[in-house]
């Protein structure tokens, strides 16, 4: 595997990418970028970066917060920058595409808890997003006045969630199905808003073979 990072600009902003190619890289390949959840953190992805590539995927994990700056914690901090961070997406989206060892028509998007509301709002905007995968994350009841289209989504989500609640899991879970768009969703009991043990493996096989399934 091969990490590097590349940036990009968005708002006048320096946004940063970082990257993770199989080794040996000589063909297109399916893509997914990575957000992160509300702390910054970019070890909210763990190892899955570098698992992913080695099993053929290029991923990038975009430092969205770039645009920003952290935010307070507040709903109302959230809801005012939100747009922003969408937009940063979008422009992350098309930096990306233009990658050489990119192909454009198989890109994907894994979120953690914030990350997640952000790829779910990205993907029903943006065509050119073909699969989502989230964690613990949600779609804002707001954003449905301007969706434009779902895409395969998988979701994951801990029963015992007292950050986002189980309840946003259930809410994208029947979205999915009245729209008719193909989706998995696990919950797993016990588990609260973050994972690890057991669950986390869990988690990594159940991404990988989703994402293989969509975007290979």
């Amino acid at each position: 595997m091969v990490q590097s990072q590349i940036s990009f600009e968005s708002g006048g902003k320096t946004i940063r990418l970082d990257c993770f190619l199989p080794d040996n890289c000589t063909q297109r390949l399916p893509t997914v970028i990575g957000l992160y959840g509300f702390g910054g953190d970019t070890s909210s992805m763990g190892d899955s970066s570098g698992q992913l590539a080695d099993q053929g995927f290029a991923v990038y994990v975009l430092h969205f917060f770039d645009r920003t700056g952290r935010v307070e914690a507040e709903k109302s901090a959230i809801v005012m920058n939100f747009p922003v961070w969408m937009k940063t997406l979008w422009d992350g989206v098309s930096c990306v595409e233009q990658q050489a060892y990119v192909d454009p028509q198989r890109i994907g998007l894994v979120g953690f808890s914030l990350g997640g509301y952000l790829a779910m709002c990205g993907s029903s905007i943006d065509p050119r997003i073909k699969a989502v995968v989230e964690f613990f994350g949600g779609f804002p009841k707001e954003m449905r006045l301007f969706m434009r289209r779902l895409c395969p989504t998988l979701i994951l989500h801990g029963e015992n969630d007292t950050i986002i609640p189980i309840s946003e899991a259930h809410y994208l879970q029947k979205l999915l199905e009245d729209k008719k768009i193909p989706h998995e969703i696990k919950i797993y009991p016990g588990a609260g808003h973050g994972f690890d043990g057991e669950v986390l493996r869990d988690t990594k096989i159940r991404t990988l073979s989703f994402l293989q399934k969509y975007l290979v």
